[in-house]
């Protein structure tokens, strides 16, 4: 039996790679690299900001849907079993609400940021390496309702993962800030 950070990693998976997907994407369907907010702006500052793009949350949701229909291919056939903590039947809807969630919570971090005077890529700990997973709980919620440990277990994986990634990005030059 696996433990359960292996078990909340692995359900975290569409998460991750939702949260990455901006990153990846960066340089290439440059037709969906319009600003979410449009470039409109409250009290003079960036709603979001231009680095938060209509192609950033599209591929979100095309990542998250991707990752969580392997999961249910690979549950399907009773491969990682184990690691399964719940019902990928609809693994559809599951995989947009992760999409979608993860990146509106990036939108509101970054909403925060802004209000704040924070610069893009600046750091802003302990939120730049859980809003999207405040997010993601809150979409998936009407689906999937986690124990109050696994939701602990996923904010600190999430924590220590987010500057693993961030940082190894930036050592391999595909970002150009640490955080």
């Amino acid at each position: 039996m696996p433990s359960i950070i292996l078990q909340c990693l692995y359900f975290m998976l569409p998460a991750v790679f939702a949260n990455m997907a901006p990153v990846i994407v960066k340089n290439r369907f440059n037709n969906l690299a319009i600003p979410l907010d449009f470039n409109k702006k409250i009290n003079n500052k960036p709603i979001f900001g231009k680095h938060k793009t209509f192609r950033g949350l599209v591929f979100g949701v095309i990542f998250a849907i991707i990752i969580i229909f392997i999961q249910y291919v690979l549950y399907s056939n009773d491969i990682l079993v184990d690691l399964v903590i719940i019902d990928y039947s609809n693994w559809l809807l599951l995989g947009v609400l992760a999409g979608l969630g993860t990146i509106f919570g990036d939108l509101m971090g970054s909403f925060v940021k802004r209000r704040l005077n924070y610069e893009p890529g600046k750091p802003f700990i302990p939120f730049d390496q859980i809003d999207a997973v405040v997010g993601t709980l809150i979409f998936i919620y009407p689906l999937v309702r986690l124990s109050l440990n696994k939701i602990i277990i996923i904010f600190v994986l999430s924590f220590v993962l987010h500057v693993t990634i961030s940082r190894l990005a930036y050592i391999l030059k595909v970002r150009k800030e640490k955080w």
